[in-house]
């Protein structure tokens, strides 16, 4: 079993377990078409944290560094992270991470699997 990411808006997904892990709905994504299996909102960076990251490359480093520690003390974020590696302890299949940033290479989603792996 696999951890992978990708972006929503590539298709097709990956086969696997589709868990969403951004805070807002992908826009132009419908629910239907989105095929999902889990989307946890709350283990998205905050609103502020995204806002001030702004997917500049140069502050990724310090967007991690945040975002993480949002992960260990934020009582939601650090509940969604524990029903995350729930979902994958008792999955049986490959995991894919969706987000929608267009960046690929900085992003929530890789902190998570980095995390994860």
């Amino acid at each position: 079993m696999t951890i992978q990411i990708q972006r929503i808006y590539e298709k097709p997904l990956k086969d696997g377990i589709h868990i969403l892990v951004d805070r807002v709905w992908p826009r132009g994504v419908s629910k239907e078409k989105a095929n999902l299996d889990h989307w946890i909102k709350d283990i998205a960076p905050t609103a502020e944290l995204r806002k001030w990251f702004n997917h500049d490359p140069q502050l990724y480093a310090a967007f991690k560094e945040k975002y993480e520690k949002e992960l260990r003390e934020n009582k939601d974020q650090k509940q969604a992270f524990n029903d995350l590696q729930d979902i994958i302890a008792n999955s049986k299949q490959d995991v894919v991470l969706l987000y929608s940033a267009k960046d690929k290479q900085h992003n929530q989603a890789i902190v998570l699997q980095e995390l994860l792996q």
